[in-house]
């Protein structure tokens, strides 16, 4: 004697398999969202002589606002998920110091490195070959 399972009606069938797919589907409660909109500053010290840190504003439609030690400009970004990609479109230099235009070029070419971004408690990272930690602005 060979095991049949009972039959079942398709509507049935159909009714099971929504329960199973939105059960499976439910994933755990997500950290919260990119933060757009909101001025993130750089979680760093002044520079010595300046009180300047940098800063970056991203909209829901990808326009950026960079402000860097020195320089700043304007730029796009693209965030899908956890995943982000920053594009500098135009920067000025503000006529600094080269030891701040050097910072600010190492630092313009870690976000156009950076690949995904995440949270870590209050602290936004973006990262890439150099992690950068950003908290949104509180005021």
């Amino acid at each position: 004697m060979r095991f049949r399972p009972p039959a079942r009606s398709p509507r049935r069938a159909f009714v099971i398999l929504a329960a199973l797919l939105s059960f499976c589907g439910a994933a755990p409660a997500a950290g919260p969202g990119f933060p757009f909109d909101h001025e993130l500053r750089f979680d760093g010290n002044p520079v010595r002589g300046s009180k300047r840190v940098p800063i970056l504003q991203i909209t829901a439609t990808g326009a950026t606002e960079i402000d860097l030690w020195c320089a700043s400009g304007k730029g796009h970004a693209v965030i899908i998920e956890d995943q982000i990609t920053i594009v500098p479109l135009s920067m000025q230099d503000n006529q600094c110091p080269a030891d701040r235009l050097r910072m600010d070029e190492e630092l313009l070419n870690s976000l156009t490195a950076v690949t995904k971004w995440r949270w870590d408690g209050q602290m936004l990272v973006l990262v890439g070959p150099k992690p950068l930690r950003f908290r949104p602005a509180s005021n």
